[in-house]
């Protein structure tokens, strides 16, 4: 099996779930990190077996590693553009962090790079690699539920409010919307496919961003989905399918499911566990090299009319609510 050598760009803290994934991926080898801060470079390599002379002060260099195969790109979302089409100009496979993109004038153009440079580029969707959510796809292709009519699926948890944090800035792309409303959004797009009508709601917080959102989405065959986020409060955070001839629950936390629970009928509900290996990012990196490996540029199970569908949803559920970002100003 061809080895890839993996570097990490942006060394925190879920990089540092990636590159522990990493360990238990099939034919992976950690080879660099990049930061901008010299001494967090160093910290990272030394806890993960990386030799000094790979741990890069500055992204450029990591970029440029001429023993990197493939760059995993853990940044805040503002970044995730300009640190893509550094890594594809170096010839580099590119695994980005959801979402893909600020918006999706961004996503179009590291799209776009990609292809013309002949290289793999993923979002980084790691819940749709986990044995739970392959066996919810399985199972609704199937028509075990029957017909999909309705999804509901939340995901908010309290944070501590910090105008100058990821999650509140509104020049690093902030919001419960973007943060962790992606995920219920690609659940309902991974089994409904786009939406013909978006309805949004939000309330924003001091900095300008959605500290809490509200979404319902109609879709081609008239599913229903209605999903929510918060930065404010604890949620149920599970997810729920309902379909004309049963249901299907993914049990908390459902982005990270290992249980899921399947209803037909009047019948009891049967609970499966389906664990994942390395927190759950093992499966994504091993779906990750398996493409380059095949020389596939695009990943079929996220591929990237997708990323870019779910781009577009959200700057629509964003011109709705009222929340721009400086990155807006390119077009969005």
């Amino acid at each position: 099996m061809q080895v890839i050598r993996w570097g990490i760009l942006g060394p925190g803290r879920i990089s540092r779930k990636f590159a522990a994934a990493l360990r238990e991926a099939e034919g992976a080898e950690l080879a660099a990190v990049g930061s901008r801060d010299a001494a967090r470079a160093a910290a990272f390599a030394r806890d993960f077996g990386i030799a000094p002379l790979h741990a890069h002060a500055g992204y450029e260099a990591l970029a440029a590693d001429p023993l990197v195969d493939a760059v995993y790109i853990g940044t805040p979302h503002s970044g995730h553009e300009e640190h893509t089409l550094l890594c594809l100009a170096h010839g580099k496979h590119v695994l980005c962090e959801k979402p893909l993109a600020v918006n999706a004038a961004q996503a179009g153009r590291m799209i776009d790079a990609a292809r013309a440079a002949n290289l793999a580029l993923m979002e980084a969707v790691w819940t749709r690699f986990l044995p739970s959510i392959v066996r919810v796809r399985e199972m609704v292709a199937a028509g075990h539920i029957g017909e999909v009519r309705m999804i509901t699926a939340d995901f908010g948890f309290r944070a501590t409010f910090d105008p100058d944090s990821r999650l509140f800035a509104p020049d690093l792309a902030g919001g419960a919307l973007l943060d962790v409303g992606i995920y219920p959004l690609t659940l309902a797009s991974m089994l409904c496919g786009d939406p013909v009508d978006i309805q949004a709601t939000a309330n924003l917080g001091a900095t300008g961003v959605d500290e809490e959102i509200a979404v319902i989405l109609r879709h081609a065959r008239g599913e229903l989905a209605v999903l929510s986020a918060s930065l404010r409060v604890d949620t149920p955070r599970e997810a729920h399918i309902l379909g004309t001839k049963g249901r299907i629950r993914i049990l908390f936390p459902w982005w990270a499911g290992t249980r899921i629970g399947v209803r037909v009928g009047d019948g009891d509900e049967e609970i499966f566990d389906l664990p994942a290996r390395g927190d759950g990012y093992t499966p994504e990196a091993e779906a990750f090299m398996d493409l380059i490996r095949a020389g596939r540029i695009e990943s079929p199970v996220m591929p990237w009319h997708e990323s870019l569908a779910i781009m577009r949803t959200m700057d629509a559920v964003r011109a709705q609510c009222g929340v721009r970002y400086p990155a807006d100003g390119d077009g969005r």
